[in-house]
């Protein structure tokens, strides 16, 4: 009985999973761990759907518990490669992947999962030769020392043979261009040269932070401490012979607007990196940071025009795919202040498929939840909801309980709080002798309403039918608070309470072998208790009362130890 339990809680969750109700799912998921731990395509399919929330340590978890139950199935290393690649932990992904493909060397998913992992660790690794790196041009391009050279033909030719040949890259660091790209694409200053010493080195990846911010690191925002050092005069930016004079007084006007930024003063931080853009057209800082501003401002119109020429100008000049997505976030943020859900989803989407950011995709299921939120509200309409009821009522008078529970479905939809909609659908479930459906709903209907006695009875009969007695009794007596003299309350407590061992005394012998049960029974005010219920029957209601006691008389019952007349 309990593994068919399970499995239908499995299947609401696949249902759910399907619908994309994660949480749903995961809930479903642990309900039938609770009535069957030992199996691992419970874990397994909670770890897909604790994946899809974005809580990976909780995938891994449940990944890991997966291959615990079942090392022999492939399937559980995928949810582990999952959870780890998801957690950046590639070198292990990889380890997982490959466990699974000896058991299973034809599984797409451990191949392209492996393949994906791989991949990465290539990108995070840099290569022999740095010319060879597939973003070597994006970061010489971003930097303003090596930005001339990818317009002069003779670079370029020597770059594109010296990228495949690495005893040619050797030949061309006589040339000091190429030593000034070297030192930028692996971020080291080789030192011995005073114009690349000078050179600055923040506009290789410019950031824009998680609350909507300017790009403010140390090295965009002042110039190089090294060409302060070099230069007793104080240079700054315009002083860098490799710079154009329009460059240089962009990057003036850039730290003249971050620095306003700082002081809140929107307009002052506007003008400056207007400014710089008018000096430095191709430079996606300058548009992002003025974005950020708008926003501020809460201009979000202007925050995200600048922001979509910002992702415009980087695709042009093949900026960093992470500053790219960053832009698409912003705009996403600017849409949800205006409450344009649907633009603000369709950015994250745009987001996340230039880089999949944790943030981000925390922020994307947390704005669909919200959605899928409002919709239900909207939706929500009492006066439907109850010609719907009526129509479920009708239909189960009728014995058609598979379509008395679509009717009611869409009662409560139209009216989610309303807890008789909860128990009505129990009723037809029971019919169906789905019985753990009932269950869940009864439980929601007495949450929404916990005065309305049929759902605690309702809740009572199912629990007798799983032969969970002891639950089933706490269900009558909560019925019977509310009306103690109702008669389907007082009958379902005593069957819930009846002795159904064929041997009393047996039974009440191997009941004392329960630690449990001694405790009870040496208890002074328990064995006070049990002395008035059986000088007067009548005691027992009143003292059913009490939860702690109840409690501790079912036990009694349920081990024969006591029955009620």
């Amino acid at each position: 009985m309990a593994a068919d339990q399970a499995n239908a809680w499995k299947s609401k969750g696949n249902l759910a999973l399907q619908e994309k109700n994660f949480q749903e799912a995961v809930n479903c998921y642990s309900e039938a761990i609770k009535l069957d731990a030992s199996n691992h395509i419970f874990y397994s399919n909670r770890s897909a759907a604790y994946a899809s929330l974005g809580q990976y340590e909780k995938a891994l978890e449940d990944g890991n518990k997966t291959v615990e139950l079942k090392p022999k199935w492939a399937k559980g290393y995928s949810r582990v490669g999952a959870a780890l690649a998801f957690l950046e932990r590639y070198e292990e992904a990889v380890t997982a992947y490959q466990d699974g493909l000896r058991l299973d060397p034809s599984n797409d998913q451990l191949v392209n999962g492996l393949k994906e992992a791989e991949n990465q660790i290539a990108a995070r690794q840099k290569p022999m030769n740095p010319l060879a790196d597939p973003a070597a041009l994006d970061k010489l391009r971003a930097n303003p020392t090596t930005r001339p050279y990818l317009d002069q033909k003779d670079f370029m030719l020597m770059f594109n043979m010296a990228k495949g040949n690495q005893k040619l890259l050797t030949q061309c660091m006589s040339d000091q261009r190429f030593v000034n790209a070297i030192g930028v694409l692996l971020g080291i200053d080789f030192g011995g040269d005073a114009e690349f010493n000078a050179a600055p080195q923040a506009q290789a990846r410019p950031t824009t932070n998680s609350n909507n911010q300017p790009s403010t690191s140390n090295s965009s925002n002042q110039p190089s401490s090294t060409a302060n050092k070099n230069n007793k005069g104080g240079s700054t930016a315009t002083d860098n012979p490799s710079l154009s004079n329009e460059q240089s007084k962009a990057l003036e006007e850039k730290n003249l607007g971050n620095t306003a930024y700082k002081n809140k003063d929107f307009d002052v931080a506007i003008g400056h990196y207007t400014k710089a853009i008018e000096y430095d057209p191709k430079n996606v800082t300058f548009y992002t940071n003025r974005g950020a501003v708008h926003f501020e401002k809460r201009d979000y119109e202007a925050c995200i025009d600048d922001c979509h020429k910002g992702v415009k100008i980087g695709r042009e000049c093949r900026a960093d795919f992470k500053l790219i997505a960053k832009a698409f976030a912003r705009i996403a943020n600017a849409y949800i202040k205006m409450e344009k859900y649907e633009d603000a989803l369709t950015n994250f989407e745009n987001s996340l498929a230039e880089h999949r950011s944790p943030d981000v995709l925390k922020k994307y299921n947390e704005v669909k939840k919200y959605m899928q939120e409002m919709e239900k509200k909207a939706y929500i309409n009492p006066e439907l909801s109850q010609e719907e009821k009526a129509k479920g009522n009708e239909a189960f008078q009728n014995g058609k309980y598979p379509e008395a529970i679509k009717y009611y479905n869409e009662a409560i939809k139209r009216n989610p709080d309303n807890g008789k909609l909860y128990s009505n659908r129990a009723a037809c479930y029971v019919k169906l002798a789905e019985f753990n459906l009932g269950l869940k709903d009864c439980d929601e209907c007495i949450r929404l309403d916990p005065n309305f006695i049929k759902g605690h009875l309702r809740k009572g009969n199912i629990l007798l039918a799983l032969k969970e007695n002891t639950k089933a009794a706490a269900a009558f007596s909560k019925a019977l608070e509310l009306d103690p003299d109702n008669a389907e309350a007082k009958d379902g407590y005593y069957r819930s309470s009846a002795v159904t061992e064929t041997d009393p005394k047996k039974r009440a012998e191997a009941a004392m072998q329960d630690p449990e049960v001694r405790n009870i029974l040496g208890d002074p005010a328990m064995r006070l208790i049990l002395e008035q219920m059986q000088n007067d029957p009548h005691a027992a209601r009143e003292h059913l009362k009490n939860p702690d006691v109840a409690s501790k008389l079912q036990k009694l019952i349920d081990a024969g130890i006591l029955s009620l007349r």
